[in-house]
């Protein structure tokens, strides 16, 4: 965790993409389910993204309502940005709210027009504070025996996220 979803600038040596997710189910009479888990690639095979729409997504009944977030060490590729279009476009029940501890080739042309689709579609992302990693180390890190449960956030984490969070902004 510390190691991947660490918001550095150059994430160097980080050659997976790790996943949490949490479903929010919305019945027809109101009442809301959640389900959570992760995720995890390593670029060779299928994304995190897309392992979550090839083995979560086809439960997903379509006379339900479904608001989903990703805690994401890394925001989505331009391919995984265009499967999510896809999906959204096609799913209408499902509301998706990416949080990032990093962007992605951010530099890069074609990741910047992805994005922007992204919001356009009415995907909402956002980059992670310092609280949702505590969120995320609290709810999806499993602790070695006797470890302590408290999330000891990194040095910069905070000025990296007000870096990622300006970036972020100039590109959407």
């Amino acid at each position: 965790f510390k190691f991947q979803f660490r918001n550095v600038e150059y994430s160097s040596g980080r050659n997976k993409t790790f996943l949490c997710y949490v479903v929010e189910t919305q019945a027809k009479g109101g009442q809301v389910q959640a389900t959570r888990g992760y995720l995890e690639d390593e670029h060779a095979t299928n994304h995190a993204e897309e392992a979550f729409f090839n083995t979560i997504l086809p439960s997903f009944d379509p006379a339900l309502r479904y608001n989903v977030t990703w805690y994401v060490s890394s925001s989505p590729c331009a391919a995984c940005a265009d499967r999510i279009l896809r999906t959204l476009g096609k799913t209408k029940n499902l509301r998706l709210l990416i949080l990032v501890g990093r962007l992605f080739m951010w530099e890069e042309p074609e990741v910047q027009a992805a994005l922007r689709k992204l919001k356009e579609a009415g995907c909402r992302l956002r980059i992670m504070k310092p609280q949702d990693f505590e969120y995320v180390w609290q709810n999806f890190v499993e602790q070695e025996e006797g470890e302590s449960k408290a999330f000891e956030p990194w040095g910069d984490i905070q000025e990296n996220f007000l870096y990622y969070e300006e970036k972020l902004a100039d590109i959407l």
